[in-house]
């Protein structure tokens, strides 16, 4: 999927909402657990109640992996899912890899080619030969760790190196590498202050923000701070849809949730214009 037609769907939906499909069989209504695969059917059913509200989902991989074979199994049933009946959303792997050169090249393959995601979430920390193989593929999208949601970002990410702090110097650094219109990056809604910096920066890029409901991020905040001239913003909620409910009509609930964030993300468009 291309950057612009990314854009146009986020106006045509009135919505720059991201949906993580974090799911833990803990979580999930009971009466799912009977299915085959439980986790597909309840990914399936959340994606049909919000696709219209939301322009990308995000399965973070490890909720998968955590299962073995059937967990890949399901993410591979709901990638296919969403390609095959909702082609113009916008796909996350949410998978933060990162490697040298050869290993990252594999890696690509495995979440471009084989399971054919639009994106992938890649860690910076090994430099440019472990990011620019993702970068490589035709209109795909690396989304580059920048400044992460959580407390240990403090350990690093934010830490002054020669008198710039260390998440600037990855930004500024990334823009020199080969295809770096293909870069987006993660910046935690729990960071929303940081943004008008970040903007300096990357002023045209997209950004991947987690971090809006349970985690305590601000959505006026992020958006006051972190739109562009095209949104230029993906937010991503999970736990605060996906387990809104826990009944037959989770679905439902989560729609609920969705459309609350989408009418808040409608404002704040209309606003732009």
């Amino acid at each position: 999927m291309t950057t612009q037609e990314l854009v146009a769907q986020i106006y045509k939906k009135n919505s720059f909402l991201c949906i993580g499909l974090d799911v833990d069989l803990n979580k999930i209504p009971e009466h799912l657990l009977e299915e085959e695969d439980p986790i597909f059917e309840f990914n399936r059913a959340i994606i049909d109640a919000t696709h219209h509200l939301a322009v990308a989902y995000k399965p973070n991989t490890a909720f998968y992996e955590a299962y073995g074979l059937k967990g890949w199994k399901s993410l591979e049933k709901t990638i296919n899912y969403l390609n095959t009946n909702y082609p113009e959303v916008f796909t996350i792997a949410d998978a933060k890899r990162g490697d040298i050169g050869n290993t990252s090249t594999m890696y690509a393959k495995a979440f471009f080619e084989d399971l054919e995601f639009d994106s992938v979430t890649i860690a910076p920390y090994m430099g440019k030969d472990s990011v620019e193989p993702f970068l490589a593929f035709e209109n795909k999208h690396t989304i580059l760790l920048a400044l992460t949601s959580n407390q240990g970002a403090f350990d690093f990410q934010t830490k002054d190196v020669e008198g710039k702090e260390l998440y600037k110097q990855v930004l500024e650094v990334s823009k020199s590498y080969k295809n770096a219109e293909n870069l987006m990056y993660v910046v935690g809604a729990t960071k929303a202050e940081y943004l008008a910096d970040i903007r300096k920066i990357i002023p045209d890029s997209f950004l991947l923000v987690p971090g809006v409901g349970a985690q305590g991020g601000n959505l006026q905040e992020v958006c006051k701070y972190g739109l562009n001239n095209q949104v230029g913003l993906l937010i991503n909620s999970s736990r605060g849809i996906i387990y809104a409910s826990n009944d037959e009509n989770y679905d439902k609930a989560a729609a609920k949730k969705a459309l609350e964030l989408q009418i808040d993300m409608k404002k704040i468009l209309e606003e732009k214009k």
